[in-house]
């Protein structure tokens, strides 16, 4: 499909967005034993996103709990009313609001929109690690999205080159996480990475393999408590910008056709490897809804018509109301939320969607 058919009247500015220089997030490295960034970065105008995304959850729900109370108050007796505070009480704490931001110990700076400011490149502190992973902010959204919960059995089925997987080390949360990706090449690019910014103690939690994500459900199935399936695409942004081997070239046809049935069998693989109960979040950098929706559906009906599993695509529309101050989202999805570039907030592309398997 055509993006200027998808998109409509949006397709020239995203494509504007693609064409010019792309916004970065500094990812804050929880480990690094130097305590002077974050005020580095605030003196620089930069803002931890994260953190203001959970002040507008905390803030939502208390409103929330407000209006609620009031509405009981003028329904009836004392006791009616202390029954539902109760229970209105235990609703915004386990808001999904409250919930998406409250378990994440990740920090990530940007700066305001419109600001093209460009961050310093990263420093080692005294231990010789790095403070900060610079990277496209809106591929931490899958990240907090997963809602990583102390303990969590931990996937992370294509991880390379690893910002992702550096994210979710950040949260300090994982019981164990095992990072795969099928490239060689690039899970040394990952090991890499892990040796710049994680010290040895926590590296050792962490697995890295070079098995091809779509068998993992035979290695481990029913396994986990949360999958990330971060697949590859079209990587628009890249393409875009890429002459010599650019996937929307007409030699690379059949092998652009072929994406979202590899995505597919990687996502299906992803909601095997998980446990009862347990979350996948899928994720791409593309805008293409075939990538994207159409995947997700075609994943939830094999789930159900082939393994009798039944799978549940949660709302994350409330990404929207935390973050609509960094970035700016498609509101036309029919399943997940997708971030569109924009001149003003150059971020993603970036598609996700998070599936329960009930």
């Amino acid at each position: 499909m055509s993006y200027s058919l998808q998109l409509k009247d949006l397709w020239p500015s995203i494509r504007a967005g693609l064409l010019c220089e792309q916004k970065y997030g500094a990812l804050l490295n929880n480990f690094c034993a130097d305590d002077y960034v974050t005020q580095e970065l605030e003196l620089m105008n930069a803002t931890d996103f994260v953190s203001e995304g959970s002040k507008k959850a905390q803030q939502g729900a208390a409103a929330e709990e407000v209006r609620r109370e009031e509405s009981r108050s003028q329904e009836g007796s004392r006791k009616v009313r202390t029954v539902m505070q109760t229970e209105t009480v235990a609703q915004a704490e386990m808001s999904p609001t409250l919930r998406a931001s409250i378990s994440s110990n990740i920090k990530c700076y940007t700066y305001p929109r419109g600001d093209i400011t460009r961050f310093r490149p990263a420093r080692q502190d005294s231990l010789g690690l790095l403070d900060y992973y610079l990277m496209d902010a809106a591929s931490l959204l899958p990240v907090l999205a997963l809602n990583v919960q102390r303990g969590d059995l931990v996937l992370d089925l294509c991880a390379a080159p690893g910002g992702k997987t550096l994210a979710l080390l950040q949260t300090g949360l994982c019981g164990h996480l095992a990072a795969n990706d099928i490239s060689i090449s690039r899970t040394k690019r990952l090991y890499s990475i892990l040796n710049s910014y994680i010290p040895k103690d926590i590296r050792e939690t962490v697995s890295v393999t070079s098995y091809d994500g779509r068998d993992w459900d035979q290695l481990e199935g029913d396994t986990f408590h949360k999958v990330l399936v971060d697949v590859p695409c079209t990587t628009d942004r890249h393409s875009v910008m890429e002459e010599e081997n650019n996937i929307f070239h007409k030699r690379r046809t059949k092998e652009r056709q072929m994406l979202p049935m590899l995505q597919l069998q990687l996502l299906m693989a992803g909601i095997l490897a998980t446990k009862p109960g347990g979350e996948v979040v899928y994720s791409t950098c593309s805008l293409s809804s075939l990538q994207n929706e159409c995947v997700i559906e075609r994943a939830v009906d094999i789930a159900e018509t082939q393994f009798n599993i039944s799978v549940h695509v949660e709302d994350l529309s409330h990404f929207r109301m935390l973050f609509q101050d960094t970035f700016s989202f498609f509101s036309d999805c029919r399943l997940g939320e997708l971030v569109l570039p924009h001149l003003t907030a150059n971020f993603g592309p970036m598609y996700f969607c998070k599936l329960r398997r009930v």
